[in-house]
């Protein structure tokens, strides 16, 4: 299957992020090339185009996908986590802009294979990266009734997590769970008939904490913003998509910590910390538009967010 992705807010994000047509651009999650090919399409010979992903079947769709932008342009087989070491090797001291695009692909939710959906039975895998080592089958059939039910409590903000992760534990004593069809039932016979016919799909918040634990998502996110605010240059744009709450809330705080200038007592008359602002907050979170929600459901929990380099 052709990597097909729609990518979000995607008018929105290139207008915040390009501020410099010749500049350093860095796109930390890839993917299809969606926001990528936008960027570039922004960009004057003179600019470099940077992609980070861990997705190969990703970085060889975006790569075939850029093959014609006017602008220098790197892709990078590897995880955001390492940005700081990945501009190191590249040379780059300082990005123009930084671009995180959070969250799953619909290439990866659509190919039954990669274990992302709930929708389509497939093996239980769902690793961003195929040559990580911790699965989805792993967790599932092998975390303890605890350690599964606070993920699937923390990660999934999911009210039945200790009846889900009971439920599981039984069911693999008679026979391991293989396939995510497997586990959709098991969790819909966790979930009273009453709350299953409200909300959304019955295994949605469980599939997204199970995914975010296999790919240690929210671990590495806060250490990620962080290096990418201080490897931007002078008047530079982080932005951040998030989709869900738990990752939004972290770009939120990492971005209020970072804009935050003195952090001495109050009652203290001089400033001893010498802590100055690095970035600044531009603007409210900027959702989708009515016509892009028409047009891409998947869309609906997004939210962009842009802080500028001080």
């Amino acid at each position: 299957m052709d990597f097909q992705h729609t990518s979000v807010l995607l008018a929105e994000t290139v207008a915040a992020l390009v501020t410099d047509p010749a500049g350093i651009y860095v796109d930390c999650t890839l993917g299809g090339g969606g926001h990528a090919a936008a960027v570039t399409g922004r960009l004057s010979p003179e600019a470099w185009f940077i992609g980070i992903d861990q997705d190969p079947a990703a970085l060889q769709a975006a790569q075939a996908r850029l093959r014609n932008a006017s602008c220098r342009v790197t892709a990078v087989h590897g995880n955001f986590s390492g940005l700081g070491a990945i501009l190191d090797d590249l040379g780059v001291p300082a990005a123009t802009g930084i671009l995180f695009d959070l969250g799953v692909s619909s290439h990866q939710l659509d190919v039954a294979e990669r274990g992302f959906s709930y929708m389509h039975d497939g093996p239980l895998d769902m690793r961003m990266n195929p040559s990580d080592a911790l699965t989805a089958s792993e967790i599932v059939n092998t975390w303890d009734e605890d350690r599964l039910a606070k993920i699937i409590f923390d990660y999934g903000e999911e009210r039945w997590a200790k009846k889900i992760a009971r439920t599981i534990v039984a069911e693999r004593v008679r026979r391991p769970l293989a396939t995510t069809g497997e586990l959709v039932e098991t969790i819909k016979k966790a979930i009273p008939a009453a709350a299953r016919r409200e909300g959304p799909h019955p295994a949605k918040r469980t599939f997204q904490a199970i995914r975010i634990a296999v790919n240690d998502e929210l671990g590495i996110l806060r250490a990620a913003l962080e290096t990418a605010a201080l490897r931007l240059v002078s008047g530079g744009r982080l932005c951040v998509i998030t989709f869900h709450s738990l990752e939004d809330r972290i770009a939120k705080q990492t971005i209020q910590d970072l804009a935050k200038g003195c952090l001495c007592p109050k009652d203290f008359p001089v400033c001893v910390c010498g802590n100055t602002p690095k970035v600044k907050a531009l603007g409210k979170p900027v959702p989708p538009s009515p016509a892009e929600l028409e047009a891409n459901p998947r869309s609906r929990s997004a939210k962009l967010r842009v802080a500028e380099k001080v």
